[in-house]
C-alpha cells in the first residue's frame, strides 16, 4: 500500500460550526419554500365542463365523441398520421395508444366550471349536484382521476357567491362519503396574493368546521390578469402568491384568453404562443421552479369540428401547440372540446415516445457509472427518470419496456425523480 497522503488544515472547526449557525434560518427557509416536486402524477391536461352541463356521463361522453372524431375524420393510423406529420415508425403504436386512452381514461382531470362557462340559474342546486355525481363517480370507479370545481373568484362583485359554492360542493362530498384523493380546487382571476390568503383562511375555516387535518385542502392558481406576473411594485406577483397560499398552492395554470385581453392582445392574435403568454409562462415557470407547484399551459379555442378539413387545420394547431408546450416543460395544458383529447393525446405520446429509448440509456448508463457519449449531472438524471414516469403514467411507456431499458424498479426512478435537498445520488435497484 502506497503511504497516505498527509491533510492538514488551517482553520478551527469552529468556524465551520460558526458558518453553519449563521445559515441555519436560510436552510430552513430554503427547506420550507422549494422542498422540490411532491412525486406524484401530474395530469396532461384539464377539461373544463360548465357545472349546468356537467352529468354522470361526461368523462365517457368526452372519449366517445373523441372516438369518433377519430372514425370520421382519421379513421386509422395512417390517415392520423398523415394530418399530424407522425414518422411512421411511430403511426400505429401512437393511433394505437389513443384509442385505448380514450376508451379507458379519455380525461384525466375534469374542472366542474362555475366561473366563465357557468350559465346556470340556480347555483347552489348545480353545485350540490355536481358533488353528489363527483362522489358518485369516484364510488363506481368512473371519475376522472382529478376532479373539482373552479369557483368565482375573490373579487368584491362575486366573492360571496364563490365562497358559497365552494361551501356547498365540500360539504356535499362529505356528505356523500368524504373528500375524493383526486379533489382539486381552481382559484380564478387572482391579482393580488392577498386573495390567495383569503381563500386560504376560507379552507382552513372548513377544515376547522368539519375536524380535517389542516392542510387537507389544496388549490391551483389561476393567472389571467398581467398584475398576477408584475405587481405595481415591480415585483413577480405569482412568486408572492405562492408564499401566500401557504403550503397549499398545488399549481399555476395560465388562462390564455383573459390574460390576453387584459394585455389589449386583439382577438385573432390570443394563442399560447404568443409572445406575450410566453412571458407570462416563463415568469410562472421560475417561480415555481423547486416549490412543488406545477405549472399548466392554458388552451386554443379554435374547436375541431365541420368540415374534415377545418377538423385536420384544427388538429394541427392543437398537436403543434402542445408539441411546444411540451418541448418547454410545461406537462399540462387545458382542452375545451371533446375533439381536442385525440391530438392532445397523440402529442404527449408522441414526446415520450420519441425519447424514450434515449432517455432510458442514458439513465441507465449514468445509475451504472457506465459513461457514454453524454456526460450527465445528477440533475440530469432526475429530469432524465421524470420524463420516463411521466410517460408512464399518462400512459404513453409501458412499465415493462421502461424496466427492460433501465434496469430499474419503479422505485428506484421515483427516488431519482424526487430526491433529498442535496441528495441527487439515488441508485437503482
Amino acid at each position: 500500500m502506497g503511504q497516505q497522503e498527509k491533510v492538514s488544515t488551517s482553520l478551527a472547526g469552529a468556524v465551520s460550526e460558526g458558518i453553519s449557525a449563521s445559515l441555519a434560518a436560510v436552510d430552513a427557509e430554503l427547506d420550507r419554500r422549494y422542498p422540490g416536486d411532491p412525486g406524484t402524477r401530474q395530469p396532461v391536461h384539464t377539461v373544463y365542463v360548465p357545472g349546468n352541463v356537467f352529468d354522470a356521463g361526461t368523462v365517457r361522453s368526452w372519449g366517445d365523441q373523441a372516438l369518433a372524431a377519430l372514425d370520421e375524420h382519421a379513421p386509422d393510423a395512417a390517415s392520423f398520421a398523415a394530418v399530424l406529420g407522425l414518422s411512421d415508425d411511430l403511426a400505429e403504436d401512437v393511433y394505437g395508444r389513443v384509442r385505448a386512452k380514450l376508451e379507458r381514461e379519455p380525461i384525466e382531470d375534469l374542472r366542474v366550471d362555475f366561473e366563465d362557462g357557468y350559465g346556470g340559474d340556480d347555483e347552489d342546486r348545480d353545485a350540490a349536484r355536481a358533488a353528489r355525481l363527483v362522489s358518485e363517480a369516484y364510488a363506481n370507479g368512473t371519475a376522472a382521476p382529478y376532479t373539482g370545481i373552479r369557483m368565482k373568484c375573490m373579487e368584491a362583485a362575486v366573492r360571496d357567491r364563490g365562497i358559497r359554492t365552494t361551501d356547498v360542493f365540500l360539504t356535499g362530498l362529505l356528505e356523500h362519503g368524504g373528500l375524493p384523493e383526486g379533489l382539486v380546487l381552481t382559484l380564478p382571476k387572482v391579482t393580488y396574493p392577498e386573495q390567495v390568503t383569503a381563500f386560504v383562511r376560507l379552507l382552513e375555516a372548513f377544515e376547522k368546521a368539519h375536524g380535517l387535518d389542516a392542510g387537507r385542502l389544496g388549490f391551483e392558481i389561476q393567472i389571467e390578469t398581467s398584475q398576477a406576473i408584475l405587481a405595481a411594485d415591480g415585483t413577480a406577483a405569482v412568486a408572492r402568491m405562492i408564499g401566500a397560499a401557504e403550503g397549499r398552492a398545488t399549481g399555476l395554470h395560465y388562462g390564455t384568453f383573459d390574460y390576453s385581453a387584459c394585455l389589449g392582445v386583439s382577438a385573432a392574435y390570443q394563442a399560447s404562443d404568443h409572445p406575450a403568454a410566453d412571458h407570462a409562462k416563463a415568469i410562472m415557470q421560475v417561480a415555481a421552479a423547486g416549490t412543488g407547484v406545477r405549472v399548466s399551459d392554458g388552451s386554443t379555442n379554435v374547436l375541431p369540428v365541420g368540415s374534415t378539413a377545418h377538423v385536420h387545420e384544427a388538429w394541427r394547431l392543437h398537436y403543434g401547440l402542445t408539441r411546444r408546450a411540451l418541448a418547454r416543460a410545461y406537462y399540462q395544458g387545458w382542452d375545451m372540446h371533446p375533439g381536442h383529447i385525440p391530438t392532445r393525446y397523440a402529442a404527449v405520446f408522441a414526446f415520450y415516445r420519441e425519447g424514450f429509448e434515449a432517455a432510458a440509456k442514458r439513465l441507465s448508463a449514468y445509475a451504472n457509472h457506465a459513461g457514454g457519449d453524454v456526460m450527465d449531472e445528477p440533475a440530469t438524471a432526475k429530469a432524465l427518470s421524470s420524463y420516463l414516469l411521466r410517460g408512464i403514467d399518462c400512459g404513453a411507456l409501458d412499465t415493462a419496456e421502461v424496466d427492460a431499458l433501465t434496469g430499474m424498479t419503479r422505485a428506484a426512478l421515483d427516488r431519482f425523480a424526487a430526491p433529498r435537498r442535496g441528495d441527487l445520488t439515488a441508485s437503482a435497484e
